[in-house]
């Protein structure tokens, strides 16, 4: 399972405004009238348009499912058709959706014959994604974070290639390529972990990046992260770490972050039983920042879930009262889209055992039923019901209009 969420403080531009003698109260009005006619969603922040939101957008819209107590689907994809299937389903249910990509599907992307030394096709492949989400995200109408998974301590080149692909974009169009990563960096010692965490923080606040970061260790396997044989005492995070973490990450000017701390958290499925789930974590770490803060904020830190695949609805929207405002979602989606596809064979088996001849006729052409088109979108169909189903366990229905 997966959890990850903190808040840092977003220092946004100051706008000064200097009203002249005439500027009177009916003015004050228009302008009012007019920003909330310039509203893309009726339910949702001025800041927040279709398409991928980044800095300010992207607080307001997280600070908007916290308040509201929804969380965002955040969905491992290894393509354009993972990539789509999640904007489609996020159209479906009203909502934001997070496309993640891991450092395994960048190379998938990319493909699995391209030279990947030094990381160059993980790389090449997530910006490729990223390109893609860009220029397709505003067709479907909805929010869309652009979001990296997992990054430990060895896979950091990785992270810096993204870094210099921001850099390239910030310097284009005003905003970063990718609206966040993670880092991943639980197995070291916390002092390192948030230590070099910070470092990036710093780097990333300057592009208006939002830095996720994971504190304790989440079980199971996923895409190259093996924790199966982890002592299980690391699974549970303890409210001290996490106002360490936010204490030190909220020091760095103009930073946004997110906390990924673990409370029994398992990637990948397993027989009801076998994970001891204990959202309760979170709520208790807020109660221990909020007491030490001091500042009438209940929720202080913004928590997302990691190895959601699998978890009982309870224990959910448990965890979504506690400040969680995005859960990880990959071994259902991937289950989703795989199902899809045998349904798709299952159903025209016959159509499929050659390029001519099928229960219609000997010398009928099969070329409509396996043009690779059609599994793929009956993969597509299949993986976006699935998000639809989660949206409606995040609260995260109808949530634009």
């Amino acid at each position: 399972m997966k959890l990850a969420l903190a808040t840092l403080v977003f220092a946004a531009p100051a706008y000064a405004f200097v009203p002249t003698g005439s500027f009177g109260v009916q003015s004050a009005l228009k302008m009012s009238t007019e920003t909330s006619e310039e509203k893309a969603f009726a339910k949702l922040p001025a800041s927040v348009k279709p398409g991928v939101v980044t800095g300010k957008a992207l607080e307001d819209l997280l600070n908007d499912a916290k308040a509201k107590g929804y969380a965002i689907p955040g969905v491992n994809i290894v393509g354009s058709n993972s990539i789509n299937a999640c904007m489609e389903a996020a159209a479906k249910y009203g909502g934001p959706i997070m496309v993640t990509f891991s450092k395994g599907g960048g190379q998938f992307i990319a493909g699995k014959s391209a030279d990947n030394a030094a990381d160059k096709a993980s790389i090449a492949g997530c910006i490729a994604g990223a390109k893609h989400v860009r220029e397709v995200a505003k067709l479907y109408g909805v929010p869309v974070v652009l979001h990296t998974d997992h990054c430990q301590k060895a896979w950091l080149p990785w992270m810096d290639g993204l870094l210099a692909a921001n850099e390239e974009y910030f310097a284009q169009h005003g905003e970063p390529l990718f609206s966040s990563h993670m880092l991943d960096l639980s197995e070291e010692p916390l002092e390192e972990n948030i230590a070099i965490c910070k470092e990036y923080m710093e780097k990333f606040a300057k592009l208006n990046i939002l830095l996720e970061f994971e504190l304790g260790v989440t079980g199971g396997e996923e895409d190259g992260v093996d924790n199966t044989g982890i002592d299980s005492s690391r699974l549970y995070t303890q409210p001290e770490e996490v106002f360490y973490a936010y204490e030190q990450l909220s020091q760095v000017p103009n930073a946004m972050f997110t906390c990924a701390a673990s409370f029994g958290n398992v990637h990948g499925v397993y027989a009801p039983g076998n994970v001891d789930l204990q959202p309760v974590i979170l709520h208790n770490s807020q109660k221990y920042i909020s007491e030490k803060l001091d500042n009438g904020d209940s929720k202080p830190m913004k928590f997302v879930f990691h190895g959601g695949s699998g978890s009982s609805v309870e224990d959910i929207r448990y965890a979504i009262e506690a400040g969680v405002i995005k859960m990880n979602i990959d071994t259902d989606t991937q289950w989703a889209f795989w199902d899809g596809v045998r349904e798709y064979e299952a159903k025209y088996h016959d159509y499929l055992q050659g390029q001519i001849g099928n229960p219609d006729g000997a010398e009928k052409p099969n070329k409509k039923y396996y043009d690779p088109r059609m599994m793929l979108r009956a993969g597509e169909e299949s993986m976006a019901a699935r998000l639809v189903q989660a949206a409606e366990d995040l609260n995260c229905v109808n949530v634009l209009n």
